[in-house]
């Protein structure tokens, strides 16, 4: 190792950071300069390389070397602890410890001269650390077993490992150059060590470890320390065993958790058995299952940003008093304001406000928190921007600080030396400079701090105890009031815990305090408190869904607008409070609107992660049917808020609305084909990769691209296979039943669509699957069996949705040939005419409102002119084959000539009208979209329209 081997000369990283030291490179000597500049800002390097003066030449031919997990390894067994015996700990603490001392003048030297990433310095630091406890243990371990034996797992029939979790920046890879290093130690289970002269509890067994494992890593000796150890985030703190098995850790967070070990827990991390073990993946699936509900909610947790908050102020105050020597907490790099504490703190709010219901967000270093957070819209890019460059400029300041004399402090230096020293390292050519760009990046975070977590409480609800007198006022709020007296006598409201209550209280006077202000412009004021109410006796206990209303201002007025904007709206988010967090900000609307196929890859993204992740065993299909009822809530909440428009510029057409909604619906019809299939192949005990030649035709609405929010779904399932093939039609049969199961079952977290499977050939008499021949020869009328006019009408609207893309293919060629057949026009023109009768009989309306959708001159009569159109002439026209809807078929048989094009454009604007009523009628709770015609010209007008292009087309009246 003394060897001295050429290198080419160290080049900085290159980078535009203003951190990296301004070294003049040029020379012969450059090495030389870099160690001594090493030394003049170490004074921790400079005496090790005294003592120590060969390893000067070992920096020489491996300083230029990035550092990683390969090259720590290598550095471990160059000392050879392997080779020695339980008799040799002193040697073994000796060796360790050189290595360690070594490795930190590696990594101090490329982090001075800034040929190191902070990545590069907190990871190496970290994999050494995981190394050496490995090693620790594999040294005790040899020892232990002669004496006693080994503890025996009853699980995996198999020795029983000391798990050991790297907590806080250990977990993260995050460790500094002077961090102590957190510890948990656990084991599976209890009993006895089998194998040895003697026997010991596993308890005692793994005592015996964890202490001797502290010492070896932690005692000092003439060559110093490995690391420090913290044992204090163990179960009970100092006051509890030092090693404790997974059923004692269960139990203790089950009954003692507290808020603030959520939150350490994050970052925890198994480093022992180590990765890539046989034992490894066991104890990381038994560990995880533990901590996973502890730490992460099932719904999003609002509740963590005032326990964050409390958390902070009782830091704050700590770090004050120890900062009174050092001329206020702005000293305090870490704890002081606008610190690293404070940036780890955001991340871990939104860790633990989603990592529940979006496993993304588990992954435990902050800069990749922030860069997710900065994905999904969550916080502005600008922000996230800032936040990454100050925790950069922080932690690297933090190392200059610490390598100074190995010390884990994170207080600037008082002297103006050492102050100058500072800046010379973080790459400034002068103090003031240097304090300057430590300050802007401290208010950055302290004012970003402040903005997450609302420390203003002026920002904040009111939650100073309420007037006990207050109620709404009865010339605004009559029926408000009514409810609001019978809820104060209520047995719901005593129940409620006083800080609830008090918040539900304060939300409903602010709430009446905000539309009263505004009744002029909002008459159904009462109407929307009213609702209001209703969402709130639903949330009333769920503490975290109160918490977003009370901790962001701008979450009430969303939710306010669309209470009076929409009764179906208010209805469905008090059925499904969780999406009160999509009130909060505007982005993910934005991006549907504007990048639509960006957005989707996103979701299907999304979904497979947090699918894969319950179904990863074989099972959790009911966790995963409620994964994919929760992403349709949110995602038909999210397009109504830009139906609304609310959190956008410009609100949605129903066009629009409607294919969002079709969208929705044909990606949970494909990722269900996706998640039932291979339940299917094991039973049936196919090959495991094996494709389903099956496919999801979807007519009606959805067929059509005019899903509605409360639409069911009109389906039928094709399967390619041979005419006879009767296992297939099982195998698919199987399969089908499966997906309506998924799709319709009501599970706790609600239902997906109402399915109906009577468009298939034969309707309900017919098989629920059908071969693509036998479809083809039903439509094509070829035998007894046939299809009626009325099916080829409704195949007009029918498209594939999901599945094999062979086999929507081979739909869409029967599709297109049956609907290019030529036909007696007039025998069409009469069948559709009977028909359109029949479906008026269906509906009788003796209201003497206009139906907008049933009555003549209303929506079905388009929709069969435009199926006539199509049947009548595909033949000869084939670019009314495709699917486009309604309107643009029309424009289309305007433009070839069957049509008069101002009679398309008319008849196209009024379908385009009637249906955006409808919509809104919809959405305020109606039942039947029948509305009064007395003071409605435009609508008058159009179903004149309407009514003069059907007599044109049909020679008579669409109604008898």
């Amino acid at each position: 190792m003394a060897s001295i081997i050429r290198q080419p000369q160290c080049r900085r990283q290159a980078s535009g950071s203003k951190d990296l030291v301004g070294i003049k490179m040029g020379g012969m000597d450059d090495l030389s300069r870099q160690i001594a500049f090493l030394e003049q800002h170490s004074e921790y390097a400079r005496r090790w390389l005294q003592a120590q003066p060969q390893w000067r030449e070992w920096l020489r031919t491996y300083g230029c070397e990035k550092i990683d997990a390969n090259g720590i390894e290598r550095l471990l067994k160059t000392v050879a602890l392997d080779g020695l015996s339980g008799a040799d700990e002193a040697e073994f603490m000796a060796r360790l410890r050189l290595t360690r001392q070594r490795l930190m003048l590696w990594l101090a030297f490329r982090d001075l001269n800034g040929l190191a990433s902070l990545n590069e310095v907190t990871q190496g630091l970290s994999h050494f650390a995981q190394f050496a406890v490995n090693d620790c243990i594999a040294f005790i371990r040899k020892d232990l077993q002669e004496r006693f034996g080994l503890p025996w797992s009853q699980t995996t029939n198999s020795e029983m490992p000391l798990m050991v979790v790297g907590m806080g920046k250990l977990g993260g890879y995050e460790l500094n150059l002077s961090s102590d290093i957190d510890l948990i130690f656990l084991y599976e289970h209890e009993g006895d060590t089998q194998g040895g002269p003697k026997s010991l509890s596993n308890h005692e067994w793994f005592t015996r470890m964890g202490k001797r494992l502290i010492k070896l890593l932690s005692e000092h000796d003439e060559n110093g320390f490995v690391f420090r150890v913290d044992m204090r985030l163990r179960p009970n703190g100092d006051s509890g065993p030092l090693v404790c098995s997974l059923d004692m850790l269960e139990e203790y967070l089950l009954v003692q958790g507290r808020e603030w070990e959520r939150y350490a827990w994050i970052k925890g991390r198994l480093i022992a058995s180590s990765p890539g073990s046989a034992d490894y993946e066991h104890c990381e699936k038994a560990l995880d299952q533990l901590i996973r509900p502890f730490v992460y909610r099932r719904h999003l947790d609002y509740g963590v940003i005032a326990s964050i908050r409390d958390l902070h102020a009782q830091i704050q105050r700590e770090a004050e008093k120890r900062s009174a020597a050092y001329q206020g907490r702005s000293r305090d790099i870490k704890l002081g304001r606008g610190g690293i504490r404070e940036i780890e703190f955001l991340a871990q709010m939104f860790q633990l406000m989603r990592g529940g219901t979006d496993p993304r967000f588990r992954v435990r270093p902050t800069l990749e928190v922030l860069t997710l957070v900065q994905q999904r819209g969550i916080l502005p890019k600008e922000d996230v921007v800032a936040l990454e460059a100050a925790y950069v400029f922080l932690r690297r300041l933090e190392h200059r600080i610490q390598v100074w004399d190995d010390q884990q402090t994170h207080y600037l230096f008082d002297d103006d030396l050492a102050r100058s020293r500072l800046a010379t390292t973080m790459g400034f050519s002068d103090e003031n400079s240097f304090l300057a760009e430590l300050e802007h990046h401290q208010n950055s975070v302290a004012r970003l701090f402040e903005k997450a977590f609302l420390l203003n409480d002026e920002t904040r609800l009111d939650l100073s105890p309420p007037d006990q007198s207050w109620e709404p006022d009865g010339a605004v709020f009559p029926q408000s009031l009514l409810r609001w007296q019978a809820w104060l006598a209520s047995p719901k409201e005593r129940l409620l815990p006083e800080k609830s209550r008090s918040i539900f209280n304060s939300l409903m006077r602010s709430a009446a305090e905000r539309l009263a202000a505004k009744r002029g412009d909002n008459p159904g004021s009462d109407q929307t408190l009213l609702r209001f109410f209703n969402l709130l006796e639903a949330i009333a206990r769920r503490s975290a869904y109160l918490s977003i209303l009370a901790e962001y201002p701008q979450a009430l007025i969303n939710v306010l607008a669309l209470l009076k904007a929409s009764q179906w709206g208010a209805q469905y988010l008090t059925a499904h409070p969780h999406l009160l967090d999509y009130l909060l900000n505007s982005h993910t609307e934005k991006v549907l609107i504007e990048r639509p196929e960006e957005y989707w890859r996103e979701v299907k993204a999304n979904v497979n992660l947090r699918l894969d992740d319950v179904m990863a065993d074989g099972g959790g299909s009911e966790q995963a049917m409620d994964i994919l009822r929760v992403t349709h809530h949110t995602e038909t909440f999210i397009t109504l808020l830009t139906d609304l428009g609310i959190g956008v510029d410009q609100a949605l057409s129903v066009e629009k609305v409607s294919d969002h909604l079709s969208a929705l619906a044909d990606f949970i019809l494909e990722t269900t084909i996706e998640r039932v299939w291979p339940a299917v192949v094991k039973k049936f005990d196919l090959p495991p990769k094996i494709a389903p030649k099956f496919a999801v035709i979807a007519y009606g609405k959805l067929g059509g691209k005019e899903l509605g929010y409360a639409s069911d779904l009109d389906l039928v399932f094709l399967y390619q296979a041979r005419e006879n093939d009767f296992d297939a039609q099982e195998i698919y049969g199987l399969l089908a039943k499966r997906m309506i199961n998924w799709l319709t079952a009501f599970t706790s977290t609600g239902s997906l669509f109402e399915i109906d499977t009577r468009l298939r050939p034969n309707g309900s008499a017919g098989f629920l699957v059908t071969n693509t021949d036998a479809f083809k020869k039903y439509q094509m009328r070829k035998g007894d069996n046939a299809a009626w006019v009325w099916e080829h009408q409704a195949l007009t609207r029918a498209r594939f949705s999901a599945g094999s893309l062979s086999v929507g293919s081979e739909f869409d060629a029967v599709r297109s040939e049956v609907l290019s057949q030529k036909r007696d026009i007039e025998h069409l023109r009469a069948e559709i005419l009977n028909m359109r009768r029949k479906v008026h009989e269906g509906h009788p309306n003796t209201s003497g409102d206009f139906d907008l959708k049933h009555d003549a001159g209303g929506m079905v009569d388009i929709e069969f002119i435009v199926q006539f159109l199509v049947l009548a002439y595909s033949h000869r026209c084939p670019q009314l084959i495709g699917n486009l809807g309604n309107i643009a078929l029309l424009r289309i048989a305007g433009e070839v000539g069957l049509i008069q094009q101002s009679a398309a454009i008319e008849v196209g604007d009024a379908y385009r009208l009637l249906r955006a009523r409808q919509h809104r009628l919809r959405l305020d709770g109606a039942e039947k979209t029948r509305i009064g015609m007395t003071v409605e010209p435009e609508l008058i007008a159009a179903r004149k329209c309407v009514l003069h292009f059907w007599q044109e087309i049909f020679k008579a009246p669409s109604s008898v």
